[in-house]
């Protein structure tokens, strides 16, 4: 099964009940694949969770990914800093090697860095791309 980090921008336009990306939520909730975290991921995303969405939203998703049997949780003892824009993004760059992910899931133009990188190599999709890789029905 495939092991993916999502950057908190995507994981917001996934959870949203009209958003055309809702469906890859509901195929983590089918275990379809396996979401790795940090402690570093979870508190980003409960903090713009929180700030975003109502607070019982937040809860309800903090709920869902502790008690996931697909989720990975790993505490990344390195720090790779491979991108230089934003260095706050480099948790999930470090989180993603640590799980060995398959890639990380971002639309935000600060990864694009990855792609000059060729050691350690890190994938990278567009939440589009990311759809794409699933059947919608």
């Amino acid at each position: 099964m495939r092991k993916i980090v999502i950057d908190t921008n995507a994981m917001l336009q996934m959870l949203g009940s009209k958003s055309p990306y809702h469906f890859l939520w509901k195929k983590f909730l089918n275990e379809e694949y396996v979401l790795c975290v940090s402690p570093e991921i979870l508190l980003e995303y409960e903090e713009i969770f929180r700030q975003k969405a109502a607070d019982i939203v937040a809860t309800m998703f903090m709920r869902t990914v502790q008690f996931s049997s697909n989720v990975v949780r790993k505490d990344p003892f390195f720090r790779l800093r491979l991108i230089k824009k934003d260095p706050d993004d480099n948790k999930f760059v470090d989180c993603a090697f640590a799980c060995q992910a398959d890639y990380i899931v971002s639309d935000d133009s600060h990864f694009r860095e990855l792609k000059d990188v060729s050691f350690p190599k890190i994938n990278l999709k567009t939440l589009e791309a990311f759809a794409r890789d699933f059947d919608v029905d």
